[in-house]
């Protein structure tokens, strides 16, 4: 069974995101990244199949030369290998064109595949397409937001979250499955994991390799504005015997809050 579990590197969620308004983007000074967490349990997944199942787990992913820590981090997780697929244009929150970049790679240089593991969303674009755009590309059966996976065979069943219940689809080999939390609980790195880790190399495959040009892959999303939410103003207390009270905030429901 071969499994490649495609992963990005994304700002920490605890991180303070400050904002370049003269080029849109997030000023990355400062920043901490890790593994996208919904990753952390595609990654977990893919190596508690090859437990039980045999074969081999690679991680791959789409960026610069600064991602190669994500890869070393899954590296320590377990994974075989790792592959970067060298990007050098900065995040462009286009999912499609991702999506058509691993699409060729996994034609050209991954075509031995069993399945393809994805976190159901990063944490970093939050668009939740590059999965299903995958699958689309490649004419692939897919199951997304999974938070089971029985295998039986040469095929799946995946229990999947959806309003107000659980799905359960079949799907057979080779597919696409993209994690959600509560799919399993992600392991630590070991100090073995993590000294391997470092002596491993990690192929770099440039988008020249995939026979791409930039205007295969050429960004069909513009960012115009990037801007932080408005901060929470402070709260009001009401100090008034409860009929008192009930009146103002009734009041203030209606004039200034304007939902009644």
């Amino acid at each position: 069974m071969n499994i490649y579990v495609f992963v990005k590197r994304v700002p920490d969620t605890e991180s303070k995101i400050r904002i370049d308004h003269e080029t849109n983007t997030i000023k990355e000074e400062g920043l901490t990244f890790v593994l996208s967490p919904y990753d952390e349990y595609a990654v977990e997944e893919a190596l508690r199949l090859r437990e039980a199942n045999g074969g081999k787990v690679t991680a791959v992913t789409v960026g610069n030369e600064k991602a190669l820590t994500t890869l070393k981090k899954c590296l320590a997780m377990g994974t075989d290998e790792a592959v970067l697929l060298k990007d050098e244009v900065p995040e462009t929150y286009d999912g499609l064109r991702t999506a058509k970049t691993l699409a060729r790679a996994i034609e050209k240089k991954f075509s031995d595949y069993t399945l393809l593991f994805f976190g159901k969303q990063s944490v970093g674009a939050d668009n939740s397409q590059i999965p299903s755009m995958v699958a689309e590309l490649l004419g692939l059966p897919q199951a997304n937001v999974v938070t089971k996976l029985e295998i039986e065979g040469n095929k799946g069943i995946a229990h999947r979250e959806i309003e107000g219940a659980l799905e359960k689809v079949s799907l057979s080999f080779p597919a696409v499955i993209s994690a959600q939390k509560g799919l399993n609980e992600p392991r630590y790195e070991t100090l073995k994991g993590i000294m391997a880790a470092k002596k491993k190399e990690i192929p770099v495959v440039t988008l020249a390799d995939l026979d791409l040009k930039e205007e295969d892959i050429a960004p069909l999303l513009e960012v115009t504005k990037i801007e932080s939410p408005p901060q929470r103003q402070a709260g009001k207390i009401v100090e008034e015997e409860p009929a008192e009270a009930a009146k103002q905030m009734v009041k203030f429901l209606h004039e200034e809050a304007k939902v009644i």
